[in-house]
């Protein structure tokens, strides 16, 4: 079992290695930092389905930056409720760093930990346990108001 751990820790050392090299300004630390910083890093998304694009800037926290070396990826979007759309990612985000926070708005992109999904708001909503805000949408959120499932890309810009 010991073994197992340490091929763990290894491979964790090894991942975060290969992603500072490949991302440098996202592998930056956070020392001293509001542990759910709502500051808006430099990196920027662009989320396609159904012929519509938006772009949204991501903050400057550790989720974020763990989403953002998964991308590109191609993704199903579905409408959840009256105020929201979702998106399974293929893992887990990390949950590092991550807190509560109270100034919620339609046009944030948080990641909800407990299911693994990303939910992108289109409507008012209230903070609960387990979501993380990732980002901000840049150009307004109508086209998450548009009811369905469609094919997702969500790349950098």
């Amino acid at each position: 079992m010991v073994s197992n751990s340490k091929t763990l820790s290894r491979r964790s050392v090894l991942g975060s290695m290969i992603a500072a090299a490949v991302f440098p300004p996202l592998a930056r630390g956070q020392q001293g930092s509001d542990p759910a910083s709502q500051e808006p890093s430099k990196v920027k998304i662009r989320m396609t389905f159904n012929g519509q694009t938006m772009t949204a800037t991501l903050y400057d926290n550790a989720s974020a930056r763990d989403f953002a070396s998964m991308l590109p990826l191609d993704l199903e979007i579905e409408d959840y409720s009256t105020n929201e759309k979702i998106t399974y990612l293929p893992r887990k985000l990390t949950e590092a760093e991550s807190g509560p926070f109270d100034n919620e708005r339609p046009g944030d992109l948080c990641y909800f930990s407990p299911w693994g999904n990303l939910a992108l708001f289109h409507s008012g909503y209230r903070y609960s346990s387990g979501l993380i805000r990732l980002g901000r949408f840049d150009d307004g959120f109508e086209p998450l108001r548009m009811r369905g499932e469609f094919p997702l890309r969500i790349e950098r810009v």
